[in-house]
């Protein structure tokens, strides 16, 4: 049966974000694509043409609607983006029923990104695409069909560097390993539901996580922290 606190589950759970943001980021992703279309419309065709991946539109959205996650930076953006168009070309090649081979392109493709510490979730979008389009990519050659992938994913990473530092708020790529400065020792206060939702509200932009998780790992972090001084184990 369900009930209030159920049908919350399918409820909206991102973070406040202003209306300044949200126009910023859709403003953004649409001169991108824009300007990602007529790049590879203008690059030498030679035999075969420059196309644009549907699934560089989804990495539109990770690259600025949420361009300080992990999954938004420039390896999880190029290398997943590549190993996945490899994944998706080659199952298409060895898998001869086409409804299998895209099950295992994807599998494949998330399974790669995860091993190389790039995952991307746009990705699989285009392992999928090399499977369905796999006549034509397989008259393209290998060699051609990475090289439109690299061509999308390549040319959305410079447009993402140039667009997203011109607007405010925006730093990218987000520097690795950056630790906060010290806050000064203060009496011990309890972080309520309340102060998470404020602190995400604070951080202009979409953050891939919720308040729920952000309050687990506060207590995790406190639980190890308070051990540790105790002298326990983990």
């Amino acid at each position: 049966m369900l009930t209030k606190n159920s049908l919350r589950l399918f409820g909206p759970h991102q973070p406040r974000i202003s209306l300044a943001e949200k126009l910023r980021s859709g403003f953004a992703g649409g001169i991108a694509i824009l300007l990602l279309g007529w790049i590879l419309h203008h690059l030498p065709q030679l035999h075969y043409p420059i196309l644009m991946l549907g699934s560089i539109a989804a990495s539109a959205v990770l690259l600025f609607a949420a361009p300080h996650t992990p999954m938004a930076q420039p390896w999880n953006l190029v290398v997943g983006h590549l190993v996945s168009g490899l994944a998706g070309w080659s199952c298409s090649l060895v898998v001869s029923d086409p409804l299998l081979a895209t099950g295992v392109a994807v599998g494949s493709a998330i399974l790669l990104m995860y091993l190389l510490d790039a995952l991307h979730p746009p990705g699989a979008a285009t392992a999928l695409t090399m499977v369905l389009s796999s006549t034509q990519y397989h008259d393209m050659g290998m060699f051609w069909s990475l090289l439109i992938v690299v061509a999308n994913a390549g040319f959305a990473l410079l447009l993402a560097i140039a667009i997203n530092n011109l607007l405010p708020h925006r730093r990218y790529p987000v520097p690795q390993n950056t630790v906060p400065p010290a806050l000064k020792p203060a009496t011990i206060a309890n972080i309520e539901q309340a102060d998470m939702t404020w602190a995400l509200a604070q951080m202009e932009g979409m953050i891939d996580i919720g308040e729920d998780d952000l309050a687990k790992i506060y207590a995790l972090a406190l639980s190890r922290s308070q051990h540790r001084n105790e002298g326990k184990p983990a």
